[in-house]
């Protein structure tokens, strides 16, 4: 697949030999023509890289710098020429390794760090509600609300008044607030202090602007996602697994797993040809607040882990938009 973004306009052509092997790639929910999957896939990739490319030069910066973090990112206006093969299978890891340099190799302290700093000014002010945010910006908190959404969807005619809940990497609480605000006894934990900081003062403050308070407050505990211990009822990670590689979210899967006696609730971003395509290019482009890296996860790979953990997948969701991609799965235990 060649790439081509000029100013506003791009197009993206493929000689026969890769629409071939797209056809045979492409993953959607519900298994149309290869057709149809191969078309998916070219759609989804022009019309990012064109919302992309025809973002204002004004933008330029916070477009790369945010989009990175959603896996993919480009600044300015660029023109990329080569096969989208090369794109996928040249992953760079020097972005990666300087991250993990400055924490002694340790990959979570890396994840920390970025959230304690320069990442949760940035993203505290994506999950908020100020109107200060660019349209890059708007659209990944748009994608990752519609996530959440999903989630309490699912959970609307489940009682939840005493039901355990283990929120793994709460963030600012956009899960944990309204799951405790139900009725659910949430321990609500995140690898950012500053993050989960933020999490418990949006509680309190929704609690004193008139919101129910629950018979049992929510938790808030500065932690990593495998330092939590119990035992739930439910437990859930959301918009998690992109920080880490497949090996990490093997474990994490399992540890989570074990802490669960019903119900799991993870996502992650999903490994498809047009989102490793997208990725790729944003590792081309890295923002200067070194944002973490982002990973793919093959689906296949996930529920491999989970059955591993005991758990099989009763429903799933996608989220799409122009910056976010998220797979949501709701598992239960075998």
């Amino acid at each position: 697949m060649n790439v081509h973004i000029a100013g506003a306009r791009a197009r993206v052509t493929a000689p026969k030999a890769s629409r071939k092997a797209m056809i045979t790639r492409a993953t959607v929910d519900k298994t149309p023509s290869s057709a149809t999957r191969a078309g998916a896939a070219v759609s989804t990739a022009t019309t990012a890289i064109a919302t992309l490319a025809s973002a204002h030069a004004a933008h330029a910066n916070e477009v790369a710098e945010v989009a990175a973090g959603a896996g993919f990112a480009i600044g300015g206006a660029v023109v990329l020429a080569g096969a989208g093969a090369a794109l996928v299978l040249t992953d760079p890891s020097k972005r990666r390794e300087t991250m993990m340099s400055e924490t002694g190799g340790d990959e979570a302290a890396s994840v920390r760090n970025y959230f304690d700093t320069t990442g949760f000014e940035r993203w505290n002010k994506i999950y908020g509600e100020t109107e200060d945010v660019n349209k890059v910006q708007l659209d990944i908190r748009n994608g990752h609300q519609q996530t959440v959404d999903k989630v309490l969807n699912w959970l609307k005619n489940d009682d939840l008044n005493g039901v355990t809940v283990c929120d793994a990497g709460c963030g600012t609480g956009s899960l944990a607030i309204p799951l405790a605000l139900k009725g659910a006894s949430v321990s609500a934990s995140d690898i950012s202090s500053a993050m989960v900081g933020e999490a418990e003062r949006r509680f309190n403050d929704q609690v004193a602007a008139g919101a129910k308070a629950p018979a049992q407050a929510p938790k808030f505990d500065a932690m990593g996602l495998e330092e939590c211990t119990g035992q739930y009822d439910m437990v859930t990670c959301i918009d998690v697994m992109i920080h880490y590689p497949k090996d990490r979210v093997d474990g994490m899967i399992s540890h989570l797993a074990s802490l669960s006696s019903k119900k799991l609730i993870i996502s992650f971003a999903p490994k498809t040809v047009s989102y490793l395509i997208l990725k790729r290019i944003g590792e081309l482009f890295p923002g200067p607040s070194k944002a973490t890296r982002a990973y793919l996860h093959d689906e296949g790979d996930v529920e491999a882990a989970l059955a591993a953990a005991g758990f099989r997948v009763k429903r799933r969701q996608m989220t799409a938009t122009s910056f976010y991609f998220s797979r949501l799965l709701e598992c239960e235990r075998v």
